[in-house]
């Protein structure tokens, strides 16, 4: 069975989503690729870490303590710590923070209580008021096809800079995670090709191998022992961005996506006009 847990809104414009979870048994699962930055407490033996995570571009190996308890904090794409930035924590390369006491850890040079799942609201604004934790809104604005005052270099590196990733990453990572999805609740495989975005069967194959580590028909099959991580509920949106901005170099393929879903595409001068599509439910 793959990873579940408990799952909540927030009340901060800085958080995509909260979550909690409890594990019975010890056990490897495989870490999909997430395009998200997180902070997670995890509770095991008498002993509590405070972990910072930064996005995943690919599905890797890991391993799940049996009795552990796990809140996390997963934040909209843009949002960061300046001193731990994404490219620093991307990967899998987290960071723990030193503990302070049973109850506390240390950063930035003082005592932080350990949030809970409660609470983790009012965590994060106490971090935004103290500087520690920030949000480019060049981010949204790309993601949103709004248009940008820049060059498509800063812009370039302003993205790279708040999330770990390029559009291209994300847009390809939350296909995936969204076609994930669509297999797990029964759609059949051409249908979450066409729901997706994915131009065949061996595109979504290839996709979902490296992002989830599984393939479509692994994904479907409810026996399977590989275990999946938490799947957020929230919806991603798949995005059309403008070819001067993306790094990928299949030209054609992104014109007959665009064609496909009628998404203009276009640049104005020095703005960045970005494309959204939004996936079929």
């Amino acid at each position: 069975m793959d990873l579940n847990g408990e799952e909540r809104l927030s009340d901060s414009p800085f958080v995509e989503t909260i979550w909690h979870s409890r594990s019975e048994e010890a056990g490897d699962f495989i870490s999909m690729a997430e395009i998200h930055y997180n902070m997670v407490v995890t509770k095991h033996r008498g002993k509590t870490v405070f972990t910072v995570r930064g996005p995943e571009t690919q599905a890797t190996p890991a391993y799940c303590p049996p009795d552990a308890e796990f809140m996390g904090i997963v934040f909209k794409p843009g949002v960061f710590m300046p001193h731990l930035p994404p490219t620093r924590v991307i990967d899998r390369q987290d960071v723990n923070l030193p503990e302070a006491t049973s109850q506390s850890f240390w950063l930035n040079g003082s005592a932080w209580e350990f949030p809970d799942f409660e609470n983790a609201d009012t965590f994060v604004d106490w971090l935004v008021q103290d500087g520690l934790l920030v949000y480019d809104p060049l981010v949204d604005a790309v993601l949103q096809g709004q248009p940008v005052e820049a060059t498509l270099r800063t812009v370039q590196r302003r993205f790279v800079q708040a999330t770990g990733l390029t559009q291209t990453a994300i847009t390809q990572i939350e296909r995936a995670r969204y076609a994930t999805n669509l297999l797990k609740q029964g759609t059949s495989i051409l249908d979450t090709v066409y729901m997706a975005g994915y131009f065949d069967q061996p595109h979504l194959t290839r996709s979902l191998k490296h992002l989830t580590g599984l393939t479509p028909a692994k994904i479907m099959d409810t026996h399977r022992v590989e275990r999946l991580s938490l799947q957020y509920e929230m919806v991603p949106a798949l995005l059309k961005y403008d070819p001067n901005i993306g790094l990928s170099t299949k030209e054609n393929q992104r014109q007959e996506f665009a064609a496909m879903n009628g998404i203009p595409s276009t640049r104005t001068g020095q703005q960045a006009i970005v494309g959204v599509v939004q996936p079929s439910s």
